[in-house]
């Protein structure tokens, strides 16, 4: 008999499939790289050895190809993914222009600072967008998460486990931030970015877009948006009644469709989970994300 850890990286009972399946989650990635960039030497490290601003949209969708294969695929895919990005990152380095420094962008302090800013972002737009998590299974997801902190390189034990734990960590790294010019160029463009050519044909509707990197600027912590000083306040229950409506038009679409933002390599990976749980005993007519329903499981699971 097969058995799940052998299926999937993280298992449909995990407190990380509520989390990744919900479609806030690309609320949160950009979320996510806004806040990135507020750590001189890691926004370096993007400025420098990407082409982030060219193609910022496959930055994305690379990053939810990792999260997924990293939560859905094969311990097998999972791997392996992770043995790229590692050999990527350990060839890469970041030059500090005033001090000539050279620093290396598998530095542990680097990879942690990516981490936390991005898992503390999925985690915090689900639950303010209306992801039903009790405090115990918000730390459950980010002790969950420390797993996917070793697929960069990191040691699970150094990275925040619980929510408490993450917000002490956010609390001893702030003196560190700042608004670097890089930074500050970053959210202007992730605010109002530059079309890929494969997209042109789409720049007709970018004016809609602006709403989108708001909502995704304005549920930045607050210290944060202090920092950047790039859009006027609004009331914080305003923020927040907007991500709950963007929650639940995006979460209302049907899988398939939801599915053609990913990479096809992405969407293909996704398949053959569902074609493996299938196998397993998991009801998927309606999806991975009807597997967040125990009713769709094997009785014994």
């Amino acid at each position: 008999m097969t058995r799940l850890e052998d299926i999937v990286v993280q298992p449909p009972q995990s407190a990380t499939w509520q989390v990744h399946l919900d479609r806030s989650m690309w609320i949160g990635g950009v979320r996510g790289l806004m806040l990135q960039a507020l750590h001189p030497l890691a926004m370096l490290g993007v400025w420098q050895n990407s082409n982030f601003q060219e193609d910022p949209f496959g930055r994305l969708r690379r990053t939810a190809d990792f999260v997924g294969r990293v939560t859905f695929g094969s311990p097998q895919e999972a791997d392996e993914i992770g043995r790229r990005v590692r050999g990527i990152h350990k060839a890469l380095r970041v030059h500090e222009p005033g001090s000539g420094r050279t620093h290396r962008v598998d530095d542990p302090e680097l990879l942690l600072w990516v981490h936390c800013a991005e898992v503390s972002s999925y985690l915090e737009v689900a639950r303010r967008g209306g992801l039903a998590l009790s405090e115990r299974q918000a730390d459950r997801y980010l002790h969950e998460q420390r797993k996917s902190a070793t697929y960069v390189g990191l040691h699970a034990d150094d990275v925040p486990g619980t929510c408490a734990e993450m917000d002490a960590y956010f609390k001893q790294v702030r003196p560190a931030l700042r608004v670097t010019p890089e930074a500050a160029a970053t959210v202007r463009f992730l605010l109002w970015p530059r079309l890929p050519r494969e997209l042109r044909m789409l720049s007709p509707g970018k004016p809609a877009y602006f709403p989108f990197g708001a909502l995704c600027y304005y549920t930045l912590p607050d210290w944060a948006r202090r920092m950047y000083g790039a859009l006027p306040e609004v009331p914080r229950a305003t923020v927040t009644a907007a991500l709950r409506a963007f929650r639940l038009s995006m979460n209302a679409l049907p899988e398939p469709v939801h599915d053609r933002a990913f990479m096809p390599a992405t969407r293909d990976m996704l398949h053959a989970s569902r074609e493996r749980l299938r196998a397993a005993g998991y009801d998927v007519d309606r999806g991975l994300k009807g597997l967040t329903d125990p009713r769709r499981w094997p009785k014994a699971a």
